[in-house]
């Protein structure tokens, strides 16, 4: 049975909250953008735990969710990884590169735990 973009988007929130991600956002973007529905941001400590994160995310997606990742951006220098997912996406950054995440304050912060049903 196909899963919602919501639903999508839910387990991979899940699954970097899993992995200790930190500053997760889940942006609802459905009827404001024809780029993707949710639009997923959080950061790990330092590279490796962004490749972790990145691998558990689309570990989880996969198995719940029966969708592989279209994409995957950015783990050569592992400064940012990009995950496509179609109707949702997701950012992963290391928290070392201060000031490029958005502060959640201004994007109306949903943390992992908020996402869930």
């Amino acid at each position: 049975m196909p899963v919602s973009s919501l639903e999508l988007a839910k387990v991979a929130a899940m699954a970097a909250d899993s992995k200790k991600a930190a500053d997760i956002l889940l942006l609802d973007l459905t009827g404001q953008t024809d780029v993707c529905d949710y639009f997923l941001i959080c950061s790990g400590a330092n590279g490796h735990m962004v490749d972790a994160i990145v691998d558990e995310i689309r570990e989880k997606v996969r198995k719940n969710c029966e969708i592989s990742a279209m994409a995957t951006e950015g783990r050569d220098g592992l400064r940012w990884v990009l995950v496509d997912f179609g109707s949702v996406r997701g950012a992963c950054l290391p928290t070392r590169d201060e000031g490029l995440l958005p502060s959640g304050e201004a994007l109306g912060r949903r943390s992992a735990r908020d996402a869930r049903p």
